[in-house]
């Protein structure tokens, strides 16, 4: 990625010197169909940008990421593209007070999914098209002023091959000269304008709304697929999904929906869960489902359908000036994900994923020792990109839900409201949203911004508790702790719950909230009550750390954890129990005990699923070397008991029989998936569908129990893209040495797989049964991983540092390696040595979990 950087430093002063009034961009995407040329295909990009100097005279630069410039005019005066274009900068000097700047290049079509990403479809051959930018990569299809703060009109057009359709951020149409034109945009960023292209299948609706004033707001709805998944495409949810959101968002933000229509597009190979391009979302078309799965990936696409619609307000209408302020967007959309789809959709046990799941990622990455407070410094794009993570998202939306616990809901709705009014197609900073939050609401966010948004870690509340004669409680208290790394101690909210045993179900009979204030903390409240036989911190989960349970909690929820009534505070309950595996506070083999005794009877699909994956991980990854192959035994024993108890053709049954797929471990159970396959074995309601038959194949593959031959034959039974990368997927799972080699090639070597399947092959290779056959790449890994870092994009290099890290190779000597590698490159890029410094924390991790769970074998 060499010379395509930009720092904080440089964009600021390019925003001091410069404003934008304006972008027209011509592409003609003719060139997306027919053979292929001998270098990189590529499309005609013509760009107009209309933008004023503040000192004439001066010098400045333009972002374009293309094989060639065909020519560079800047106010009428003709510079040589040889001389001004390095392969990612124009320059551009003697500016006047108003500039025009035409830019002719010829752009590359994708297949990182990074700019205009080109997807051939195997099943039918057709083309599409569609792009992907943020942070940075507008300027790898158009020529422009890369940064957010630089927002400005867009006027789009595109001429396409015959048939096609072609979408944008604005509305628009086909002309009668055969282009494609479409209306400007409202004042936006670069990153979040969008073209979409093919033959793609659409569907359309519209949502009306009429004001208490009597004005009426009408917004053309559009959702489309490739052709070949249209079979599967119900639009009708997706429409209804989005037309919830839309009332919850003008009921509560009182700014109407300001760019036009609503598009929504499921595309092909897409890196990202979906991204909020006013007018013309994009989504991973994985959220098309091609076969029966539970009502916890339905609730998951409508989550992202309305944190992307949050984004209209959060981040399209109000932007940050800098990648530092990410939160700003990311964390709102995320807690208005959860938030709106509780209030107005039919998913009302969000807030139960949203504890289980979201907050789970942000645990995991405030441990890291790349964890950084909520506004992070963000010197460049390299940072940027890498800090869309579990902070920037589910931590902040998690301290956002704190404080609407501090200030009050009205007061954080009223508070959203002026920002949007106060701010409407500007940008912002952290001040910026404290100013209108503090006037609201009258508490003091300095201080709350100072603990909550500008400090890294997590805080572990536990409860202490004693009792007088009569087993009445005389104090129980909160103590707050903190990691060494990261202690500061902060305001928490919380509501602390007394459950007991009532007829079988554990339920609450008491509650407090209290303000949590430094390291001990007496709920005075709660004195006097019978005592629990559970003490529940942060019940309701109105703040953000991690929960601890005293002695006598934990021995409650080993024998009763299946017991408790309420879904959230069973979720809570397993999220702090997995904290403490991770922490190796507990043994994995209990934890991987407490799931085969207790996951049963979870009602809630989604919570299920999470500690189906706990289980494996505590299995593949804590559990002493020693025990893994019982542990996983045992796993795929609980799993097939439960699949046969499930309720036929339930949601349970399903996810019960992925679980036991994915652990499946003896001859007996492979000759039970064989079964399913052939039809010779039957399960009474489970439909073994096509997505299920890869799920059963992979791990037959991993195994060896199946050839390439049986991969082959699956493949001509789906012969799709998305059979393509579960072709891909076991091919590279398959346990022989030469096939390892190859797939290693294929991803390090050779940059001719597309995204996607790149991202299969990683996945295939890696194998937790095979940790003898990848042995010999854990060196290998640290020989390469500086000049993939160097050639590659920073996607297709962040999917290959991450997934070929050697964490299966789980000893001292890996770790050992990793530290030679660390402190033999301390000067390579900064975004790379990140992510090697979180694999090996997770490996550190591991060997801590390792030694807790051997140590408990030992007593």
């Amino acid at each position: 990625m060499p010379g395509e950087n930009l720092s904080r430093d440089e964009a600021r002063e390019r925003a001091e010197l410069l404003s934008v009034e304006g972008y027209d961009v011509s592409l003609d995407l003719r060139s997306a169909v027919g053979d292929a040329p001998d270098g990189p295909r590529t499309f005609r990009s013509l760009t107009t940008i209309r933008f004023r100097s503040a000192r004439p005279g001066a010098s400045t630069f333009a972002d374009l990421i293309a094989p060639s410039v065909t020519s560079v005019t800047l106010n009428g005066r003709a510079l040589d593209p040889a001389e001004v274009f390095d392969g990612s900068r124009i320059a551009l000097d003697g500016l006047a007070e108003d500039n025009v700047l035409v830019v002719d290049a010829q752009c590359a079509y994708s297949r990182t999914g990074e700019g205009m990403h080109r997807f051939v479809d195997p099943e039918d051959g057709e083309v599409y098209l569609y792009t992907q930018y943020e942070p940075a990569d507008s300027r790898r299809v158009f020529a422009n002023f890369e940064q957010p703060d630089l927002k400005a009109r867009f006027v789009f057009e595109a001429q396409a091959p015959e048939g096609w359709t072609v979408w944008s951020n604005g509305a628009g149409g086909q002309e009668a000269d055969g282009v494609w034109r479409f209306a400007p945009t409202e004042p936006i960023s670069t990153y979040i304008t969008c073209v979409v292209a093919g033959p793609y299948h659409y569907v359309t609706d519209s949502y009306t709304r009429t004001f208490d004033d009597g004005h009426k707001l009408e917004i053309p709805l559009g959702a489309m697929c490739r052709k070949g998944l249209a079979r599967h495409f119900d639009a009708d949810d997706v429409f209804l999904v989005t037309k919830q959101g839309l009332d919850f968002f003008h009921e509560n933000f009182d700014f109407p929906y300001p760019f036009g229509k609503y598009d929504q597009a499921f595309v092909p190979e897409y890196n990202l869960g979906a991204m909020e391009n006013p007018g013309l979302v994009t989504f991973r078309e994985e959220y098309i489902y091609r076969g029966k799965v539970t009502q916890a990936a339905y609730e998951r696409r409508a989550n992202v359908i309305l944190h992307e619609m949050a984004h209209m307000w959060f981040g399209d209408l109000v932007t940050m000036v800098w990648w530092d302020d990410l939160w700003l967007k990311e964390s709102f959309a995320d807690f208005m994900g959860s938030f709106s789809q509780a209030e107005a959709t039919r998913f009302t046990n969000s807030w139960v994923t949203f504890a289980n799941n979201r907050k789970a990622w942000a645990y995991r990455a405030d441990q890291l020792p790349s964890t950084h407070p909520i506004t992070a410094d963000i010197r460049d794009l390299e940072d940027a990109k890498l800090n869309f993570d579990g902070i920037t998202y589910a931590k902040g939306a998690s301290v956002l839900k704190q404080l609407v616990a501090y200030v009050g809901r009205d007061a954080f709705l009223e508070g959203a409201r002026r920002y949007f009014k106060r701010h409407a197609f500007g940008n912002t900073r952290l001040g910026d949203l404290l100013s209108v939050l503090e006037e609201v609401s009258g508490r003091d966010m300095a201080t709350w911004s100072q603990s909550w948004l500008q400090t890294a870690g997590v805080n572990s509340l536990t409860p202490v508790a004693t009792y007088d004669a009569g087993d009445r409680l005389t104090e129980l208290a909160v103590v707050q702790e903190a990691a060494e790394t990261h202690p500061e101690l902060r305001p928490h909210r919380v509501a602390v719950g007394l459950y007991r045993n009532e007829a079988g179900a554990l339920v609450r009979y008491a509650r407090a909230e209290v303000d949590v204030e430094g390291p001990r903390t007496v709920v005075t409240e709660l004195a006097g009550a019978e005592r629990p036989d559970l003490i529940l911190v942060n019940d309701d989960d109105l703040t953000y750390c991690k929960i601890r349970f005293d002695e006598g909690s934990l021995a409650t929820l080993r024998a009763h954890l299946g017991d408790i009534s309420d879904p959230l505070a069973r979720a809570l309950c397993w999220s702090a129990l997995w904290n403490l595996t991770r922490d190796a506070l507990m043994p994995a083999r209990d934890f991987v005990a407490l799931v085969l005794a207790h996951a049963g009877r979870e009602s809630d699909i989604g919570v299920l699923q999470m500690l189906h994956s706990w289980a494996q991980s505590a299995v593949v990854h804590y559990a002493a070397p020693g025990w893994r192959e019982e542990g996983g035994r045992l796993l795929a024993e609980g799993a097939l008991h439960e699949l046969r108890l499930a309720e036929p053709g339930s949601q349970h049954q399903l996810t019960w029989a992925r679980f036991f797929a994915a652990t499946a471990t003896t001859g007996a159970d492979f000759q039970l998936l064989e079964g399913l396959l052939a039809g010779s074995a039957k399960i009474d309601g489970l439909d073994v569908d096509q997505e299920l038959r890869w799920a059963l194949l992979e791990p037959l593959a991993a195994h060896g129990v199946v050839d390439e031959s049986a991969i082959d034959a699956e493949l001509a039974r789906d012969d799709t893209a998305s059979g393509k990368r579960h072709q891909v997927r076991c091919l590279a799972a398959r346990p022989s040495q030469a096939v390892k080699a190859q797939a290693w090639a294929q991803v390090v070597e050779s940059d001719a797989l597309s995204n996607a399947l790149a991202e299969a092959t990683i996945s295939g290779f890696n194998q937790p049964s095979q940790r003898a056959l990848t042995a010999p790449y854990a060196p290998k890994y640290f020989e390469v991983i500086e000049r993939v870092w160097a050639e590659r994009s920073i996607q297709i290099g962040m999917d290959i540092v991450k997934g070929l890290f050697p964490g299966l190779q789980d000893d001292e000597a890996t770790l050992a390696a990793t530290d030679e590698w660390l402190t033999a490159h301390e000067d390579a890029a900064p975004a790379l040595r990140r992510l090697v410094l979180e694999a090996r924390d997770d490996l550190a991790r591991t060997l801590r979990g390792q030694a807790c769970d051997a140590a408990a074998a030992a007593v």
